[in-house]
């Protein structure tokens, strides 16, 4: 990861907290059912990279299609800050909502536009 970004961020009503080393050159946006529906805006980063800060007891795992993406989401308020899987090498990973960080500005990114309906 050449630019890594310290981030924290969480879901809406607070209760899940997270903090991760991330590329904001890498954010990518994915036109698949799920990543489409709910507007994301992803980066990815090595689970070691990534920490659970508060609220993992509030969290809700959600899996579809090849059911290889815990999407976890707040049972609180229903906001997904982000998601664990792994790499296609094999490591694990946090796929990072960055509509859920603090102090990112979206709009001077350019995310990555990946075709994943045809994943």
């Amino acid at each position: 990861m050449a630019d890594a970004t310290n981030v924290r961020g969480g879901c809406h009503c607070g209760a899940v907290r997270f903090e991760a080393s991330v590329d904001l050159a890498g954010a990518m946006e994915c036109n698949c059912s799920h990543c489409a529906m709910k507007g994301f805006v992803l980066t990815f980063t090595p689970a070691e990279k990534f920490k659970i800060l508060s609220g993992e007891d509030k969290l809700t795992e959600y899996r579809f299609n090849k059911k290889q993406i815990r999407h976890l989401f707040c049972s609180l308020c229903g906001v997904q800050p982000f998601g664990m899987g792994k790499h296609p090498d094999g490591g694990e990973m946090a796929a990072v909502n960055l509509r859920c960080v603090e102090n990112v500005d979206l709009s001077t990114l350019q995310p990555q536009q990946v075709d994943g309906k045809s994943f």
